[in-house]
Protein backbone atom coordinates (compact mmCIF):
# COMPACT_ATOMS: atom_id res chain seq x y z
CA UNK A 1 0.00 0.00 0.00
CA UNK A 2 1.30 3.52 -0.86
CA UNK A 3 2.52 5.91 2.20
CA UNK A 4 -0.14 8.24 3.16
CA UNK A 5 0.49 11.80 4.42
CA UNK A 6 0.22 11.85 8.35
CA UNK A 7 -2.03 14.50 9.69
CA UNK A 8 -3.35 15.24 13.07
CA UNK A 9 -7.11 16.44 13.18
CA UNK A 10 -6.23 18.86 15.98
CA UNK A 11 -3.87 20.82 13.81
CA UNK A 12 -6.39 20.96 10.81
CA UNK A 13 -9.17 22.01 13.23
CA UNK A 14 -7.55 24.46 14.89
CA UNK A 15 -6.35 26.50 11.69
CA UNK A 16 -9.64 25.80 10.60
CA UNK A 17 -11.11 27.59 13.32
CA UNK A 18 -8.95 30.77 13.02
CA UNK A 19 -10.08 30.73 8.99
CA UNK A 20 -13.74 30.80 10.36
CA UNK A 21 -12.91 33.50 12.68
CA UNK A 22 -11.80 35.51 9.91
CA UNK A 23 -15.11 35.28 7.95
CA UNK A 24 -17.16 35.38 10.95
CA UNK A 25 -17.27 37.79 13.70
CA UNK A 26 -19.65 35.91 15.66
CA UNK A 27 -17.37 32.89 16.29
CA UNK A 28 -16.22 32.68 19.70
CA UNK A 29 -13.83 29.98 21.16
CA UNK A 30 -14.47 28.26 24.66
CA UNK A 31 -11.33 26.26 26.33
CA UNK A 32 -11.06 24.82 29.57
CA UNK A 33 -7.13 25.67 29.93
CA UNK A 34 -6.06 22.77 27.09
CA UNK A 35 -5.89 25.55 24.31
CA UNK A 36 -2.12 23.60 23.71
CA UNK A 37 -3.82 20.70 23.21
CA UNK A 38 -6.95 21.41 21.35
CA UNK A 39 -4.97 23.93 19.23
CA UNK A 40 -7.19 26.45 19.73
CA UNK A 41 -4.55 28.63 20.87
CA UNK A 42 -4.15 29.27 17.43
CA UNK A 43 -7.44 31.11 17.77
CA UNK A 44 -6.41 32.89 20.60
CA UNK A 45 -3.28 34.59 19.32
CA UNK A 46 -5.71 35.31 16.16
CA UNK A 47 -8.73 37.14 17.83
CA UNK A 48 -8.11 36.95 21.56
CA UNK A 49 -11.51 39.23 22.60
CA UNK A 50 -13.15 36.06 21.30
CA UNK A 51 -11.41 33.78 23.09
CA UNK A 52 -12.21 32.40 26.44
CA UNK A 53 -9.84 30.40 28.79
CA UNK A 54 -12.45 28.82 31.37
CA UNK A 55 -9.68 27.20 33.05
CA UNK A 56 -10.78 23.62 34.26
CA UNK A 57 -14.62 24.33 34.90
CA UNK A 58 -16.06 22.48 32.00
CA UNK A 59 -19.56 22.60 33.46
CA UNK A 60 -19.36 26.79 33.38
CA UNK A 61 -18.21 26.27 30.25
CA UNK A 62 -20.75 24.81 28.46
CA UNK A 63 -23.51 26.88 30.18
CA UNK A 64 -21.78 29.95 29.19
CA UNK A 65 -21.82 28.51 25.53
CA UNK A 66 -25.60 28.46 25.39
CA UNK A 67 -25.80 31.73 26.73
CA UNK A 68 -23.47 33.35 24.19
CA UNK A 69 -25.31 30.82 21.81
CA UNK A 70 -29.19 33.02 22.57
CA UNK A 71 -26.79 35.81 22.39
CA UNK A 72 -26.15 35.47 18.69
CA UNK A 73 -22.70 33.86 19.51
CA UNK A 74 -21.29 30.94 17.24
CA UNK A 75 -19.09 28.92 20.27
CA UNK A 76 -16.86 26.40 19.82
CA UNK A 77 -16.48 24.70 23.31
CA UNK A 78 -12.89 23.17 23.29
CA UNK A 79 -12.41 19.91 25.81
CA UNK A 80 -11.18 16.58 25.68
CA UNK A 81 -13.80 13.83 25.05
CA UNK A 82 -14.47 12.68 27.79
CA UNK A 83 -14.74 15.49 30.03
CA UNK A 84 -16.80 17.67 27.44
CA UNK A 85 -19.29 13.89 27.34
CA UNK A 86 -19.14 13.34 31.21
CA UNK A 87 -18.34 15.78 33.35
CA UNK A 88 -20.28 18.42 31.82
CA UNK A 89 -23.06 15.96 30.90
CA UNK A 90 -25.98 18.04 32.84
CA UNK A 91 -24.89 21.13 31.14
CA UNK A 92 -24.88 19.31 27.65
CA UNK A 93 -28.08 17.75 28.10
CA UNK A 94 -29.76 20.55 30.34
CA UNK A 95 -28.23 23.83 28.49
CA UNK A 96 -27.25 23.10 25.51
CA UNK A 97 -28.72 20.26 23.86
CA UNK A 98 -32.60 20.44 25.17
CA UNK A 99 -33.46 24.30 24.03
CA UNK A 100 -31.47 23.17 20.49
CA UNK A 101 -28.56 26.08 21.74
CA UNK A 102 -26.53 27.06 18.74
CA UNK A 103 -23.50 25.46 20.31
CA UNK A 104 -20.75 23.22 18.47
CA UNK A 105 -18.74 21.03 20.80
CA UNK A 106 -15.24 20.48 20.07
CA UNK A 107 -14.73 16.93 21.69
CA UNK A 108 -11.01 16.06 20.80
CA UNK A 109 -8.91 13.42 22.24
CA UNK A 110 -11.49 10.82 21.16
CA UNK A 111 -11.03 7.25 21.51
CA UNK A 112 -7.84 5.63 22.39
CA UNK A 113 -5.88 8.98 21.41
CA UNK A 114 -5.42 10.06 24.63
CA UNK A 115 -3.45 6.72 25.13
CA UNK A 116 -0.22 7.74 27.49
CA UNK A 117 -3.00 9.79 29.92
CA UNK A 118 -4.61 6.00 30.06
CA UNK A 119 -8.15 4.99 30.75
CA UNK A 120 -9.38 7.78 32.77
CA UNK A 121 -8.85 10.15 29.44
CA UNK A 122 -9.42 7.82 26.91
CA UNK A 123 -13.06 8.09 25.63
CA UNK A 124 -14.13 4.67 24.46
CA UNK A 125 -18.11 4.84 25.22
CA UNK A 126 -18.43 8.64 24.58
CA UNK A 127 -20.51 8.14 21.17
CA UNK A 128 -22.93 6.09 22.55
CA UNK A 129 -23.82 8.35 24.75
CA UNK A 130 -23.81 11.70 22.65
CA UNK A 131 -26.27 9.60 20.04
CA UNK A 132 -28.79 8.97 22.78
CA UNK A 133 -29.19 12.71 22.79
CA UNK A 134 -32.38 14.33 20.94
CA UNK A 135 -31.72 17.32 19.10
CA UNK A 136 -28.09 16.98 18.59
CA UNK A 137 -25.82 16.51 15.38
CA UNK A 138 -22.97 13.58 16.25
CA UNK A 139 -19.89 14.57 13.61
CA UNK A 140 -16.64 12.29 13.44
CA UNK A 141 -14.59 12.97 10.69
CA UNK A 142 -12.28 9.98 8.91
CA UNK A 143 -9.26 12.71 8.50
CA UNK A 144 -8.17 16.23 8.40
CA UNK A 145 -8.94 17.01 5.30
CA UNK A 146 -12.56 16.02 5.94
CA UNK A 147 -11.85 18.51 9.37
CA UNK A 148 -11.47 21.31 7.66
CA UNK A 149 -14.26 20.88 4.50
CA UNK A 150 -16.76 20.46 7.54
CA UNK A 151 -16.25 23.58 10.18
CA UNK A 152 -17.68 26.34 7.72
CA UNK A 153 -20.88 23.87 7.07
CA UNK A 154 -21.09 23.03 10.93
CA UNK A 155 -20.65 26.86 11.64
CA UNK A 156 -23.40 27.54 9.38
CA UNK A 157 -26.09 24.84 10.82
CA UNK A 158 -28.05 25.98 13.07
CA UNK A 159 -28.26 24.00 16.65
CA UNK A 160 -25.89 21.96 18.60
CA UNK A 161 -23.32 20.19 17.11
CA UNK A 162 -21.04 17.26 18.42
CA UNK A 163 -17.44 16.73 16.64
CA UNK A 164 -15.23 14.33 17.62
CA UNK A 165 -11.60 14.90 16.61
CA UNK A 166 -8.43 12.31 17.20
CA UNK A 167 -5.26 13.44 18.97
CA UNK A 168 -2.80 11.20 16.61
CA UNK A 169 -1.69 12.17 13.24
CA UNK A 170 -4.00 9.89 10.73
CA UNK A 171 -3.70 8.85 6.76
CA UNK A 172 -4.99 11.90 4.88
CA UNK A 173 -7.94 10.12 3.21
CA UNK A 174 -9.65 12.94 0.77
CA UNK A 175 -8.06 15.29 -1.86
CA UNK A 176 -8.30 19.05 -1.37
CA UNK A 177 -11.35 19.48 -3.18
CA UNK A 178 -13.71 17.05 -1.46
CA UNK A 179 -16.78 18.37 -0.39
CA UNK A 180 -18.52 17.72 3.01
CA UNK A 181 -22.36 17.39 3.18
CA UNK A 182 -23.72 16.68 6.49
CA UNK A 183 -25.65 13.52 6.90
CA UNK A 184 -24.33 11.78 3.93
CA UNK A 185 -21.65 8.58 3.90
CA UNK A 186 -18.83 8.37 1.57
CA UNK A 187 -18.29 6.00 -0.82
CA UNK A 188 -14.20 5.44 -0.62
CA UNK A 189 -14.07 1.85 -2.85
CA UNK A 190 -16.81 0.07 -4.51
CA UNK A 191 -17.18 -3.43 -4.46
CA UNK A 192 -19.87 -6.36 -4.40
CA UNK A 193 -17.98 -8.96 -1.95
CA UNK A 194 -18.74 -7.17 1.94
CA UNK A 195 -18.75 -3.58 2.68
CA UNK A 196 -16.70 -2.44 5.76
CA UNK A 197 -18.53 0.73 7.29
CA UNK A 198 -15.74 3.22 9.35
CA UNK A 199 -16.12 6.18 10.95
CA UNK A 200 -13.31 8.50 12.22
CA UNK A 201 -9.39 7.93 11.31
CA UNK A 202 -9.88 4.35 11.23
CA UNK A 203 -10.69 4.57 7.61
CA UNK A 204 -7.31 4.43 7.07
CA UNK A 205 -7.01 0.89 8.75
CA UNK A 206 -9.84 0.16 6.49
CA UNK A 207 -8.57 1.13 3.33
CA UNK A 208 -5.39 -0.78 3.75
CA UNK A 209 -7.83 -3.98 4.98
CA UNK A 210 -9.69 -3.34 1.74
CA UNK A 211 -6.49 -3.82 -0.08
CA UNK A 212 -5.57 -7.10 1.49
CA UNK A 213 -9.04 -8.45 0.97
CA UNK A 214 -8.66 -8.03 -2.72
CA UNK A 215 -5.21 -9.81 -3.03
CA UNK A 216 -7.28 -12.98 -1.51
CA UNK A 217 -9.91 -12.69 -4.06
CA UNK A 218 -12.83 -10.53 -2.32
CA UNK A 219 -14.20 -7.01 -3.86
CA UNK A 220 -14.45 -4.70 -0.95
CA UNK A 221 -16.65 -1.93 -0.63
CA UNK A 222 -15.61 0.33 1.22
CA UNK A 223 -17.85 3.67 3.19
CA UNK A 224 -16.76 6.20 5.85
CA UNK A 225 -19.41 7.62 7.90
CA UNK A 226 -18.59 10.75 9.63
CA UNK A 227 -21.94 11.85 10.26
CA UNK A 228 -23.30 9.67 13.37
CA UNK A 229 -26.34 11.70 13.50
CA UNK A 230 -28.26 12.00 11.53
CA UNK A 231 -27.40 8.59 9.83
CA UNK A 232 -27.06 7.92 6.08
CA UNK A 233 -29.63 4.76 6.33
CA UNK A 234 -29.88 5.15 2.11
CA UNK A 235 -26.04 4.44 1.71
CA UNK A 236 -26.01 1.65 4.52
CA UNK A 237 -29.39 -0.14 2.93
CA UNK A 238 -27.58 -0.01 -1.07
CA UNK A 239 -24.13 -1.52 0.59
CA UNK A 240 -26.69 -4.21 2.54
CA UNK A 241 -28.28 -4.55 -0.77
CA UNK A 242 -25.23 -5.45 -2.91
CA UNK A 243 -23.06 -6.83 -0.86
CA UNK A 244 -25.30 -8.78 1.78
CA UNK A 245 -22.27 -8.97 4.33
CA UNK A 246 -21.09 -5.23 6.75
CA UNK A 247 -18.55 -4.88 8.64
CA UNK A 248 -18.45 -1.76 11.18
CA UNK A 249 -14.74 -0.55 12.50
CA UNK A 250 -15.14 2.32 15.05
CA UNK A 251 -12.42 3.67 17.63
CA UNK A 252 -15.08 3.19 20.39
CA UNK A 253 -16.93 0.24 22.44
CA UNK A 254 -18.73 -2.10 21.25
CA UNK A 255 -21.56 -1.33 22.82
CA UNK A 256 -23.59 1.90 21.15
CA UNK A 257 -21.26 3.26 18.69
CA UNK A 258 -21.67 2.95 14.77
CA UNK A 259 -21.67 -0.55 15.06
CA UNK A 260 -24.80 -0.97 17.15
CA UNK A 261 -26.68 2.00 14.52
CA UNK A 262 -25.66 0.27 11.40
CA UNK A 263 -27.45 -3.08 12.90
CA UNK A 264 -30.35 -0.94 14.13
CA UNK A 265 -30.77 -0.08 10.27
CA UNK A 266 -30.54 -3.05 8.85
CA UNK A 267 -32.71 -5.15 11.47
CA UNK A 268 -35.50 -3.57 10.91
CA UNK A 269 -35.39 -3.13 7.11
CA UNK A 270 -32.58 -5.87 5.08
CA UNK A 271 -31.76 -8.29 7.72
CA UNK A 272 -27.86 -9.25 6.64
CA UNK A 273 -24.63 -10.29 8.75
CA UNK A 274 -22.72 -7.69 10.52
CA UNK A 275 -19.47 -8.06 12.24
CA UNK A 276 -19.15 -5.34 14.52
CA UNK A 277 -14.86 -4.55 14.98
CA UNK A 278 -14.22 -2.23 17.72
CA UNK A 279 -12.90 -2.10 21.44
CA UNK A 280 -14.61 -5.03 23.79
CA UNK A 281 -16.48 -3.97 26.24
CA UNK A 282 -13.13 -3.02 28.21
CA UNK A 283 -11.15 -0.36 30.03
CA UNK A 284 -7.97 0.13 27.89
CA UNK A 285 -4.14 0.13 29.35
CA UNK A 286 -1.79 3.40 28.92
CA UNK A 287 0.51 2.93 26.34
CA UNK A 288 1.67 3.84 22.04
CA UNK A 289 -1.57 4.61 20.34
CA UNK A 290 -1.20 2.30 17.69
CA UNK A 291 0.15 -0.72 19.83
CA UNK A 292 -3.57 0.11 21.83
CA UNK A 293 -5.24 -0.02 18.75
CA UNK A 294 -3.75 -3.16 17.90
CA UNK A 295 -4.36 -4.91 21.40
CA UNK A 296 -7.83 -3.95 21.83
CA UNK A 297 -9.29 -5.65 18.52
CA UNK A 298 -8.80 -2.67 15.95
CA UNK A 299 -5.78 -4.06 13.88
CA UNK A 300 -6.09 -4.53 9.74
CA UNK A 301 -5.82 -8.57 10.58
CA UNK A 302 -9.11 -7.85 12.97
CA UNK A 303 -10.59 -6.13 9.96
CA UNK A 304 -9.83 -8.40 7.61
CA UNK A 305 -10.82 -11.69 9.39
CA UNK A 306 -14.07 -10.13 10.25
CA UNK A 307 -14.66 -9.61 6.64
CA UNK A 308 -14.37 -13.02 5.91
CA UNK A 309 -15.92 -14.39 8.11
CA UNK A 310 -19.34 -11.63 7.52
CA UNK A 311 -18.65 -13.32 3.93
CA UNK A 312 -19.01 -16.83 4.83
CA UNK A 313 -22.18 -16.08 6.60
CA UNK A 314 -23.62 -14.72 3.97
CA UNK A 315 -23.34 -18.02 1.77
Amino acid sequence: MKEKKLVAQRDAYGLGLVELGKTNPNIAVLDADVSKSTKTEYFAKNFPERFFNFGIAEQNMMAAAAGMAKSGMVPFVNTFSFLATYRAADQLRSSVVYPKANVKIAATYGGLSDSFDGPTHQSIADIAMVRALPNLTVVVPADAVEVEKALPVLANYNGPVWLRLSRNPAPIIYSDDYEFTLGKASLLRDGNDVTLISCGTMAGRVLEAAERLAKDGLNPRVLSISTLKPLDEEAILAAAEKTGALVTVEEHNLLGGLGGAVSEVVAGKNPVPVKRVGIPDTFADTGAYDALLDKYGLSVENIVTAAKEACARKR
